[in-house]
């Protein structure tokens, strides 16, 4: 009967005025620091790491959690980069003869060479690119114009004082 009565439009009023209420709301929130340590309890236990070990086997709750931590393993890796220390241990690494040996092979293999093709090609179907390479060809080009019409000026003086010597001399 209770349950009807806060069915009821004047029932859920009164429970929304209720749960305005600032120390109703003190009294039902939970202290932090007991949920942290319920959950770091939970998850360090052995049931809890099972638990976690199946949920992670599901493929669409894994995608779904990954999706949900982007952004901030994006910010974890970009904060990583910028970190003196992360940095050193990365190229220790690509400095070990091994590791670049390894690299250079998996360079060298198709598929790889199929993906860096593609991102050629899409790189080149950029406008912004388009445009860059556009400017360059024109800079070239008067570049090469300026110098044809240098060698040209400088032909013309130096040639052109032969043929005048040429058709002076006697034949």
């Amino acid at each position: 009967m209770l349950v009807d009565l806060l069915k009821t439009d004047e029932g859920k009023k009164a429970i929304k005025e209720v749960l305005s209420d600032k120390e109703i709301q003190q009294d039902i929130l939970i202290d932090q620091e007991v949920i942290k340590q319920t959950i770091e309890k939970q998850l360090l236990s052995e049931k809890g790491q099972k638990f976690w070990q199946t949920l992670f086997k599901d493929p669409k709750f894994s995608v779904a959690f990954a999706k949900s931590m982007r952004k901030e393993h994006e910010k974890l890796m970009k904060d990583l980069m910028k970190d003196p220390q992360y940095q050193a241990e990365v190229m220790k690494i690509m400095q070990n003869p091994q590791i670049a040996e390894k690299l250079l092979s998996l360079v060298d293999t198709q598929p790889v060479r199929k993906e860096m093709k593609k991102v050629m090609l899409e790189t080149f179907e950029s406008p912004i690119v388009q445009a860059q390479i556009q400017e360059m060809l024109k800079k070239v080009a008067h570049e090469e114009i300026d110098q044809s019409i240098s060698k040209k000026g400088k032909e013309a003086s130096s040639g052109g004082g032969q043929q005048q010597q040429d058709s002076t001399s006697p034949q």
